[in-house]
């Protein structure tokens, strides 16, 4: 299984509180926070739910 990283590109302000709520479980606090997660299928549909506010990278050797 691979990693990937997740990066806060923008903000959920004027969004539903359900894609809020879908960045703070990523563990995304506020803009440009990055975390790594493994490329599971759970965290990659709450990667898609929010795609629109992150960025990701799919890490390499890790």
């Amino acid at each position: 299984m691979g990693r990937i990283s997740v990066t806060q590109t923008k903000s959920p302000v004027s969004l539903p509180k359900d894609q809020g709520r879908t960045l703070k479980a990523l563990g995304l606090h506020r803009m440009r926070d990055t975390v790594e997660h493994n490329d599971s299928p759970s965290v990659m549909g709450m990667v898609h739910k929010v795609r629109h506010l992150v960025t990701v990278v799919k890490l390499e050797g890790k």
